[in-house]
């Protein structure tokens, strides 16, 4: 039996990427999910590849009505909530303090850290009255950005730096009751996009040109990372078998960038 069979998961960012991997290698596992999506386009995705395994809410991940909405549903329609995973994210392009733009320099921080930190915090905000009941976990997606420098400019670091501080005074609020860690990955190839705010509200990582040289030449075991290459890892920390002792620790799956 799938160690994950039965279990009712919350994701953000659930469409694409990293998020989408996750959501497929849960639905292998037995898991049922709900997706909270930023339009229609990705929910229609969802819905389309998983059909009625995959619930889709569509809204936005700053807002906590929005996240309250999402769990909400999941417990409506599986019964209870096990695990919620806030994975929605941005990023700055790399792009250096002073070369942002004055003029849309604050939205654009209000942006990277309202997706990448607050997100989370309401998305757990939301999800932890359900969980508590459950006894369950919440796993963040974290980045090798959240140890090291060279993954992206100050304002993502900072974000994904952020996002450790949260993973750990959460995992000593809500214990017992709950668990809370993180997956950080680094190297991988995903549409990972920019501020809405930016210049690169419409770029995606993966157009980078030559991205997967970039990365294999920083990366010490010498490939670029897939998203599916990290998703036994979320599912290593949804199990409340295999990590039943584990809780405000982030598991870096960065291909040795840290050590590089």
């Amino acid at each position: 039996m799938p160690k994950l069979s039965g279990s009712s998961v919350l994701i953000t960012g659930g469409a694409t990427g990293i998020g989408r991997a996750v959501v497929h290698h849960f639905v292998e596992e037995g898991a049922r999910l709900c997706v909270l999506c930023v339009n229609d386009e990705q929910a229609s995705s969802l819905r389309g590849e998983f059909g009625a395994e995959v619930e889709t809410v569509i809204g936005d991940v700053r807002s906590l009505a929005d996240n309250q909405r999402a769990a909400a549903l999941a417990v409506e329609r599986f019964g209870g909530l096990n695990t919620f995973i806030g994975n929605a994210g941005i990023w700055d392009f790399i792009t250096p303090l002073e070369a942002q733009d004055e003029e849309k320099l604050e939205r654009v921080c209000d942006d990277i850290f309202g997706v990448n930190v607050k997100g989370y915090a309401l998305g757990a905000y939301a999800c932890l009255p359900a969980l508590r009941q459950s006894k369950g976990s919440i796993i963040f997606t974290a980045s090798s950005s959240s140890f090291f420098t060279g993954g992206g400019g100050p304002l993502y670091v900072a974000s994904k730096h952020a996002v450790i501080g949260l993973i750990k005074q959460l995992a000593k609020e809500v214990a017992p009751d709950v668990r809370v860690n993180g997956v950080a990955p680094g190297g991988t190839i995903t549409n990972l996009s920019g501020s809405p705010s930016s210049e690169h509200a419409k770029s995606q990582m993966a157009e980078i040109p030559e991205i997967d040289k970039l990365l294999e030449g920083m990366t010490p075991l010498g490939f670029a990372a897939k998203p599916e290459d990290h998703v036994a890892l979320y599912a290593l920390l949804a199990c409340p078998v295999s990590a039943r002792y584990v809780t405000g620790t982030t598991i870096l799956s960065d291909g040795g960038i840290g050590v590089g």
